[in-house]
């Protein structure tokens, strides 16, 4: 009798838990990676009442030098965010025209480049988990302060799973590019059925016999000529010994 009344209070406490959880709601936005090309613009558009405060985050998870351009611009036209080559970054703002506001990523100064790109858009701040919360007079009972701190834990969470999802898509992609470097350049320099070892071998092999073919090339005996005693030549000697010169070819 005394075991079973403390797990039936559990029981109803993680109940009342995940009924609170539950209840609570999340500010209106969207998480979405999407593929930018080369020399290419890309716009979203959100509509924004006045007075509500949105925020921008976007990171470059592949592509180039992991740099893409962003701004944001409000109902009017005014640009309100603009940064260059930016590899991630976060803005926030709060809305004072209401209207569409429209956040652009573009890769225009890039001509081969293609970047593949995450943002995530919230709209709203974010509702009380529990209700009254802000006005509440006395202080809360343990809990209702658990839910507050499970919930604030779980938030943390999310952005941290967030974060290492981005790191790991990004340097699985490095690894990728870099192992495709490495098979072709192993392709260009060796071939699949000749051991590295034995090229090596035959061109060190290889290389007195083609210095001796350059210097036969070089002194061949069709570039002899011979010049006969009975030759006369100007200057005070006419007769000379018999004479064998080599005459290179022109380079």
């Amino acid at each position: 009798m005394d075991s079973a009344a403390p797990r039936s209070t559990s029981a109803l406490l993680l109940l009342l838990l995940l009924l609170l959880l539950l209840r609570a709601e999340r500010t209106r936005g969207a998480e979405l990676t999407f593929e930018l090309p080369d020399s290419a613009k890309q716009c979203f558009h959100e509509d924004v009442e006045q007075g509500v405060k949105f925020s921008l985050d976007y990171q470059v998870i592949t592509g180039g030098h992991y740099d893409v351009d962003c701004y944001v611009e409000d109902p009017l036209g005014n640009t309100i965010y603009r940064e260059t080559k930016k590899q991630y970054d976060s803005f926030t703002h709060r809305a004072e025209v209401k209207g569409v506001y429209q956040f652009c990523f573009s890769n225009e100064f890039s001509t081969f480049s293609h970047k593949t790109i995450y943002f995530d858009f919230q709209v709203g701040d974010e509702p009380p988990i529990l209700p009254d919360m802000g006005n509440r007079v006395t202080a809360l009972t343990q809990m209702e302060s658990a839910c507050v701190t499970i919930h604030e834990a779980l938030k943390t969470v999310i952005d941290s799973q967030t974060h290492y999802r981005l790191r790991e898509a990004q340097d699985r992609a490095r690894a990728e590019d870099l192992n495709n470097r490495v098979s072709y350049w192993s392709i260009a320099s060796t071939d699949e059925q000749t051991p590295a070892f034995c090229k090596l071998a035959q061109s060190v092999a290889g290389a007195p016999s083609a210095s001796v073919m350059g210097s036969r090339f070089f002194y061949r005996e069709t570039n002899v000529q011979r010049i006969s005693r009975n030759q006369s030549f100007p200057g005070p000697t006419s007769r000379l010994p018999d004479v064998r010169v080599y005459l290179l070819p022109w380079r």
